[in-house]
């Protein structure tokens, strides 16, 4: 970073937890799909199918189940959209929460994420123990918005804007992190350092030539 680093704004699935798209490619092998089928449907329409409908709230988790059958059907193989509901939370990755900790302990932390409205909580576990430790997360943000409660998702430059608002921070002296490129370009277009997240290490490598900060 050029200038004083202000923040580091946090994606929430395929960041601090694993990918729902490991759970994808599992479920892909398990059921005889091609690979990558799952995220092939997610990329069609991607303002206004079925995937980025349930992430701003506008269907429930049975309409989303039927839409997703309708989409996937389209594209050679139906596929129940509650199956894929069942593989969206990931593995929690304790070592990227001792450096969401640490980002804590010396500039501002947001999160920023594409969620639904299923499951337990921000992380949708349909298991309490996780819920509960995603939660536990959760309070170490100073601010966290999720696109199911505000109807807006990313990539909407909207978004990352009422972020650096809340914050009251300058997006050109943020680190923002994603495991999607998509959602990376807006948040680069406004001048923030964006890290895409491939995998644990490398965002920890990144992050910390990114801040500079001992410990993470």
């Amino acid at each position: 970073m050029s200038t004083e680093l202000q923040a580091v704004i946090w994606d929430f699935g395929g960041v601090l937890t694993s990918s729902p798209f490991e759970a994808f490619t599992r479920y892909e092998e398990e059921k005889g799909l091609p690979k990558d089928f799952v995220r092939s449907v997610n990329a069609r329409n991607i303002h206004e199918n079925a995937w980025a409908k349930l992430e701003r709230s506008e269907v429930t988790a049975d309409e989303f189940d039927a839409l997703f059958r309708t989409e996937s059907k389209a594209l050679g193989h139906e596929v129940p959209g509650k199956d894929i509901l069942g593989l969206l939370s990931g593995d929690i990755r304790p070592a990227v929460v001792e450096a969401l900790k640490t980002c804590k302990a010396n500039v501002k932390v947001g999160c920023i994420t594409n969620n639904a409205p299923v499951g337990k909580g921000a992380g949708m576990s349909s298991d309490a123990s996780k819920a509960e430790k995603v939660a536990e997360i959760m309070t170490v943000f100073d601010h966290v918005i999720e696109s199911s409660k505000l109807g807006i998702r990313k990539p909407d430059p909207r978004i990352y804007a009422l972020m650096c608002e809340a914050l009251d921070v300058d997006p050109a002296r943020c680190v923002y992190l994603d495991d999607l490129g998509i959602n990376l370009k807006p948040a680069r277009a406004m001048g923030m350092h964006t890290i895409k997240a491939l995998n644990e290490a490398q965002l920890l490598q990144d992050l910390r030539e990114a801040t500079g900060f001992e410990g993470i």
